[in-house]
């Protein structure tokens, strides 16, 4: 099948477009964007192409520092990930930290199979460790889609006591506030579903997860 430029073509014009409207509304925009960004939130998100954090929330450029990946988890030995949460939480000082999943999710569809899909493999197998957690519950439910939906919602849940159990968030927790949420994005709507899940504090982990006067120590993990 030959490569089609149309699509190519058309983000450089909608590019184009963007400048020359953001200048109308306001000549001296890309002056402000280019001095520096100070963004509240990080956002933790899947790398699905429907599900674009300041799309979703109609944010605009610099309110928003993101991270993607395959079905939003956390890893403590991920590089990427916890590289990303550092500089977030220690230089950009953000407030808030969001995992946002979303229903019908590629990465958690796959987890639930016995297929051998290769490489990714080892990454499922972290929602997989999720579903085995859950799965007398999600074994409970008959409906296919319930039971997707459901393990959405549990790894969210689940990523999200993983970054409160870095020692990154919880050093920041030493000195200041810094909220984690948990968010699952239903594309069936558009709208967001706020799961009720927020940590704040070292109060909601299990005291092995619990580290202790991180601010006098050099290394940080």
């Amino acid at each position: 099948m030959p490569v089609s430029n149309e699509l190519y073509e058309r983000m450089l014009q909608n590019n184009e477009s963007w400048v020359e409207s953001r200048l109308s509304q306001d000549p001296d925009y890309f002056d402000k964007l280019s001095s520096g960004q100070s963004p509240h939130v990080l956002w933790i998100g899947c790398a699905d192409s429907r599900v674009g954090a300041e799309v979703i929330t109609q944010s605009e450029p610099g309110e928003i520092f993101v991270h993607r990946n395959i079905a939003n988890v956390i890893v403590h030995t991920d590089l990427n990930a916890m590289s990303v949460v550092q500089y977030a939480v220690e230089v950009l000082h953000v407030q808030h930290i969001i995992v946002c999943g979303h229903y019908g999710c590629g990465g958690v569809l796959a987890a639930m199979k016995q297929e051998n899909y290769g490489l990714v493999n080892k990454w499922l197998q972290n929602i997989k460790e999720v579903y085995f957690k859950h799965s007398v519950l999600l074994d409970s439910l008959n409906d296919d889609q319930e039971r997707a939906d459901r393990l959405v919602e549990l790894n969210v849940i689940t990523q999200v006591y993983n970054l409160a159990e870095t020692s990154i968030v919880q050093k920041a927790w030493e000195r200041r506030e810094l909220n984690i949420h948990g968010w699952v994005f239903d594309m069936r709507t558009g709208k967001i579903k706020d799961l009720n899940v927020k940590v704040n504090d070292q109060d909601s982990l299990h005291p092995i997860f619990r580290f202790k006067q991180l601010t006098t120590d050099k290394n940080d993990e």
